[in-house]
């Protein structure tokens, strides 16, 4: 079931289009990552989809409710978290925190919030300033400020910009529990492909304001025919020279040569290297990965309908 559908959604500044005619849905309990090089259109997108910026035209609706008609029933069972803005700074932690439940409706506030601080640690920073927290640290309180009302549908932009690794991994699996245990829609942004790759269930991505694609991230992955073959070879100057007649495309970095191939090539490639006794002592294959994809994508490398 559908909890978000955007149709023909369309944002212009002055004569410049950021938003241009996109249209997609969002399902009760999908990870929906909102992918895109900068100024792609993904932040406008979101501050439509929250109310803070008018359409020029196009429709929202979340749960089969049009946004800009039932906007004050819709933004209490919706949240959102993004990097680009921040928190009144010469408040507490948790005094933001605690006016900020006063928007939704919660049954137990006092014990929700008591919740929120401990799921996302935030215990040493109750009495400090947002103004003088580290970047992380301010990361953390605006995702916790996103959870605070239970909600059914979450706008996350770039979630875990400026965590440490091992807190950013924690918020990660966090996450994908909520999901599975309140059935909670997720639209993300990240820069972080490997991220993307491990809790998105499908993927749009946008460029120059409009959709290009709209898939899982394995299949989006799949797009990029060529596996990259790494080798360190006992004579680079030898491996070059077979790869040149042999019209392989490489690249050599020290002493590492790397050979793109596609998949099924790769087996008749090994055996003419021992063949022609070529010789290495290391060798990795790494497939295309998302990444992959959204290095070609950014670069107009695709053109795809959705």
């Amino acid at each position: 079931m559908s909890v978000l559908k955007v149709d023909d959604l369309t944002k212009k500044f002055g004569q410049f289009v950021a938003v241009n005619d996109i249209s997609f849905e969002l399902e009760e309990g999908e990870i929906l990552g909102f992918l895109g090089p900068n100024g792609a259109g993904k932040t406008t997108t979101l501050q439509m989809l929250v109310g803070s910026l008018t359409p020029t035209s196009g429709e929202i609706t979340y749960f089969g409710k049009s946004l800009f008609k039932k906007r004050e029933e819709i933004l209490d069972q919706i949240n959102y978290s993004t990097t680009y803005t921040s928190l009144p700074w010469n408040l507490s932690v948790k005094e933001n925190l605690t006016f900020i439940s006063y928007l939704y409706t919660i049954s137990n506030r006092k014990k929700r919030l008591g919740e929120i601080i401990e799921i996302f640690k935030l215990q040493d920073l109750l009495k400090q300033t947002v103004g003088s927290l580290s970047a992380g640290q301010k990361t953390r309180v605006n995702l916790a400020k996103s959870f605070l009302n239970y909600p059914k549908v979450l706008l996350l932009d770039e979630p875990t910009a400026s965590l440490d690794p091992d807190i950013a991994k924690y918020l990660r699996d966090f996450i994908l529990e909520e999901r599975k245990e309140y059935k909670v829609s997720i639209l993300f942004t990240s820069h972080n492909m490997k991220e993307v790759e491990e809790i998105c269930d499908r993927v749009i991505f946008i460029n120059g304001g409009s959709i290009i694609s709209n898939d899982t991230p394995i299949n989006l992955a799949k797009k990029i025919n060529m596996t990259q073959i790494e080798l360190l070879p006992e004579n680079p100057k030898q491996l070059t020279d077979f790869c040149l007649v042999n019209k392989n495309k490489y690249t050599q970095t020290k002493k590492y040569v790397t050979i793109s191939l596609e998949e099924h090539e790769i087996p008749k490639f090994l055996q003419q290297l021992a063949e022609n006794k070529i010789l290495y002592y290391e060798i990795s294959i790494n497939k295309p990965t998302l990444e992959d994809y959204f290095l070609k994508a950014s670069k107009g490398g695709f053109d795809e309908t959705t």
